[in-house]
């Protein structure tokens, strides 16, 4: 599976160890920064990781303090669902009843444990389609009319 990831300097340790985990797993990472604890701004990597989603490229990580400016960030791209998940239950449920494409997770609230079986659940819960399907197709439409 390839993933493009992206994280701020408050999601930087947790996003290294994600990648490892992705990696261990023979998953493609191109991991788009930052790669330094000094201070940068969330959106812009947030950008750079939705677009190429997007554009078919993969599944998207996304690491910050919360994962709540990650995922606003992203989801002001179309196509993008992106879901702030805490646990596997939630990234499993993002996965299989909204589509989700991208992960956000907070590197200062959900602890490196967690965090490492929300993002397996995430990458290994397929969509159930069925009458879910019909709401991603409502998200897929309020896209459109932007």
């Amino acid at each position: 599976m390839k993933w493009i990831v992206g994280a701020d300097h408050a999601g930087l340790d947790l996003k290294r160890r994600l990648v490892e985990v992705l990696r261990r797993l023979g998953d493609d990472v191109d991991d788009v920064g930052t790669h330094s604890v000094d201070s940068v701004d969330y959106p812009d990597f947030a950008v750079i990781v939705a677009r190429r989603v997007a554009a078919g490229e993969g599944r998207g990580l996304l690491v910050c303090g919360t994962g709540i400016g990650m995922s606003m960030a992203a989801n002001k791209v179309a196509g993008i669902r992106a879901a702030v998940v805490t646990d596997a239950f939630t990234a499993r449920a993002t996965r299989s009843h909204n589509d989700a494409n991208v992960m956000a997770v907070g590197g200062r609230v959900v602890e490196p444990g967690a965090a490492e079986e929300a993002l397996l659940a995430f990458r290994d819960t397929p969509f159930e389609g069925g009458r879910h399907a019909l709401r991603v197709g409502k998200l897929d439409q309020l896209d459109r009319a932007r």
